[in-house]
C-alpha cells in the first residue's frame, strides 16, 4: 500500500489526514507546530522531525499549506522537499493556489520525473470531517489515476484538465462562493430590518431556486453569530484576490468579483480576518450602521 506523507494539518489538513488513516494508508506526518499531531499520533500517524525525513520515506507526498509561496518554500525553496523524495513518488498540492503557480510547479516536479497533480478542495471543515470534499485535480490522467485512491479517501474526486485546471476550478468555486455569502449577507440583512424572522426566511427559502448550502448553513452561522472558523475570511480574501488576478490576465472584466473581492478586503481590515467568511455580514452590518 502507498505510503502518504502530510504536511498541513490545519483546520482542513487534521481531518484530512485522519480520513486518509482510517482508509488504512501508512501515514507520515510532519507540521510546524507539533501540538496539532497529537491526535493523529494517537490514531497511528508516524511524527517525524523534518520534512525532509518524511519526504524520503513516502510514495505521495500532499501538501496542504495556506498559500502558493509556502508550498514553493515546501518544494523547491527553504526545504527543497524536490530533491528528497523519490523519482516514483508524486505531489499533490491540496492547497488553494494561483494557477501559474500549479503550472510551473508540474513542470519542475516532471523534469525531475515526480507527477504532480494541483487538487484543491471545498466543502469546509465539516466536509473534510466527513470525507466528503469536492476535489477538483489537474494533471496528467495517469497521475490522477494513481493517485484516485487516496484522493477517494478525502472526497469526491474529480479530474478536470491539464495542470492548473484544478486551481482553475476552485478559483471559479470560490467565486460563487464569496458572491453568495455576500448575498446571504444582504438577504438577511434586508430581511430583518423589514420585519421578518430570519430564520422563518431560511426555511421559506429552502427547495426553491435561491436555496444553497452556504443559505441554510452560513445563514444560521449568521443569524446566531457563529463565527468560528471552518474558512477563514483572510483565505476567502486571498483567493478573491487571486480570481481578480487571473481575470485580468485573461483581459475579463468580472464586476461582481470585483466589489466582493473589494467587501472582504474592507472585511479583513476591520479586522475580522480570523473569523469565518460567513462573518462577512458583520461589514455589511457596520455599513449599514446596525
Amino acid at each position: 500500500m502507498k505510503k502518504i506523507g502530510f504536511i498541513g494539518t490545519g483546520v482542513m489538513g487534521l481531518p484530512m489526514a485522519l480520513n486518509i488513516l482510517n482508509a488504512g494508508f501508512p501515514l507520515q506526518v510532519w507540521n510546524r507546530s507539533k501540538d496539532k499531531l497529537e491526535l493523529l499520533e494517537k490514531q497511528g500517524a508516524n511524527i517525524v522531525e523534518s520534512p525532509q525525513e518524511l519526504a524520503r520515506q513516502v510514495d505521495v507526498l500532499i501538501l496542504m499549506l495556506s498559500d502558493g509561496q509556502t508550498c514553493d518554500d515546501m518544494l523547491f525553496g527553504e526545504y527543497g522537499l524536490i530533491n528528497d523524495l523519490n523519482p516514483s513518488s508524486s505531489v499533490i498540492v491540496m492547497s488553494s493556489i494561483p494557477v501559474e503557480t500549479a503550472q510551473v510547479q508540474s513542470r519542475k516536479c516532471y523534469e525531475k520525473g515526480i507527477d504532480y497533480l494541483d487538487a484543491p478542495v471545498s466543502g469546509g471543515e465539516q466536509g473534510a470531517i466527513t470525507g466528503n470534499l469536492a476535489i477538483m485535480a489537474g494533471g496528467e490522467e495517469v497521475a490522477y489515476q494513481s493517485a484516485f485512491d487516496v484522493l477517494a479517501a478525502m472526497g469526491r474526486p474529480i479530474h478536470v484538465g491539464p495542470s492548473g485546471t484544478g486551481q482553475l476550478a476552485k478559483l471559479v468555486n470560490q467565486i460563487i462562493v464569496a458572491t453568495t455569502i455576500a448575498a446571504v449577507s444582504e438577504g438577511l440583512v434586508l430581511a430583518k430590518q423589514g420585519g421578518a424572522n430570519p430564520e422563518k426566511m431560511l426555511s421559506a427559502l429552502a427547495g426553491g431556486f435561491a436555496d444553497s448550502l452556504i443559505l441554510q448553513q452560513h445563514g444560521k452561522r449568521m443569524i446566531n453569530e457563529d463565527f468560528k472558523p471552518g474558512g477563514y475570511a483572510k483565505w476567502q480574501l486571498k483567493d478573491t484576490h487571486t480570481a481578480v488576478n487571473y481575470a485580468k490576465s485573461l483581459n475579463l472584466s468580472l464586476p461582481v468579483l470585483a466589489l466582493v473581492d473589494t467587501l472582504f478586503e474592507q472585511m479583513v481590515q476591520e479586522g475580522w480576518g480570523e473569523l469565518d467568511h460567513s462573518a462577512l455580514i458583520k461589514h455589511i452590518k457596520k455599513m449599514n450602521h446596525l
